[in-house]
């Protein structure tokens, strides 16, 4: 790898949630996570001026605690399935762990805070990006 192929990644906020550990966290959001609180940082505030209650965003986030080094597995961790290309599951674990998290917005609180449901991620899970569900109609941006 040269230096051309190095990426940065600066996250904008971070999870609080009660999950904590990774046996804990449902597979998928809908398979019964619980709400949490996206907290974004103080110089990524303004980029929340539009958010609003009852929105639909996808919530990108680094997950931090996964194995970078897998490239195949056990589809939703059953022993009894056969091996999988990482590629075709949403395993955490994978060379570049980017968690996509569909939720919907439940509250703002002061627009530094904003509460989600559902989402399967960690505590503490560093938050990458945040992007709007689109609708397709030709006025969305």
């Amino acid at each position: 790898m040269n230096n051309q192929d190095i990426y940065a990644l600066h996250p904008i906020g971070i999870v609080r949630s009660s999950l904590k550990r990774r046996e804990d966290s449902p597979r998928q959001g809908f398979e019964g996570a619980p709400d949490a609180w996206l907290e974004i940082y103080q110089p990524y505030l303004d980029g929340m001026a539009d958010i609003r209650p009852d929105m639909e965003l996808i919530v990108v986030t680094w997950l931090h605690l996964a194995d970078r080094d897998v490239l195949k597995v056990h589809p939703r961790r059953k022993a009894d399935t056969a091996l999988s290309g990482v590629f075709t599951t949403r395993s955490p674990d994978r060379p570049n762990p980017i968690g996509l998290h569909r939720v919907r917005v439940v509250a703002m609180d002061d627009r530094q805070r904003i509460r989600v449901h559902p989402i399967e991620a960690l505590d503490g899970t560093p938050i990458i990006d945040i992007k709007p569900i689109l609708s397709g109609l030709p006025d969305d941006q």
